[in-house]
């Protein structure tokens, strides 16, 4: 990013998780489900065996409480979003 120009606001998740509301918007960026910004191989998702039918609204809850379950990174832009991987996709944002 910074080689074409743009000084990215880095949020650390771990440390400032995104609430319930920013996930959503985050989601509504992306244009994508909240299963969509969902680690599913990550451990701490295999752990908490949440089922692949559960709503938006109940797996946004638990990416709030769990930030290790949000995919990452995330590259938003006024109001487009992209996943940056691989990070390529983040100049298709640019």
């Amino acid at each position: 990013m910074r080689d074409n120009g743009y000084e990215p606001n880095i949020i650390e998740y771990l440390k400032n998780p995104p609430n319930v509301n920013e996930l959503n918007e985050i989601c509504e960026n992306l244009n994508m489900s909240a299963i969509d910004i969902t680690r599913t191989n990550e451990k701490e998702y295999k752990q908490l065996n949440i089922p692949m039918n559960d709503t938006d609204d109940v797996l946004i809850e638990k990416i709030a409480r769990h930030p290790k379950l949000l995919e990452r990174p995330i590259v938003i832009k006024g109001k487009k979003g992209i996943i940056g991987r691989p990070p390529e996709n983040v100049l298709k944002l640019l």
